[in-house]
């Protein structure tokens, strides 16, 4: 094999392991989807204080890094289980602004 395919497949390697190391495992977007709608997007309209809050107002590492750090202000987290928050998370990283199925949570 010559160096130029050598030096692609190894930037392949490369480019799979950092998309797959940021991408969130375990959850099921379908119910993050779901949790929320009725959780969540009640506080995230337009009129609040904040602004609305859709999956996309983030990238995906934007996501990721915030549930990661369990960012979110307040107490509102605190009545979500591990996986209603991973399942949430799953669904704003599959569709933050940045991913391949960008969605606003109509």
């Amino acid at each position: 094999m010559d160096f130029r395919k050598l030096l692609m497949i190894g930037l392949v390697l490369i480019a799979f392991s950092v998309t797959s190391a940021l991408a969130v495992e375990g959850g099921n977007p379908r119910k993050g989807k779901y949790l929320f709608k009725k959780n969540c997007k009640t506080c995230h309209t337009s009129n609040s204080e904040v602004g609305a809050v859709t999956p996309l107002s983030k990238t995906m590492a934007q996501w990721d890094r915030m549930f990661k750090k369990n960012n979110h202000p307040g107490d509102a987290w605190q009545d979500f289980s591990e996986q209603d928050l991973l399942d949430i998370n799953h669904f704003l990283y599959d569709h933050a602004i940045d991913s391949d199925q960008p969605e606003t949570c109509g």
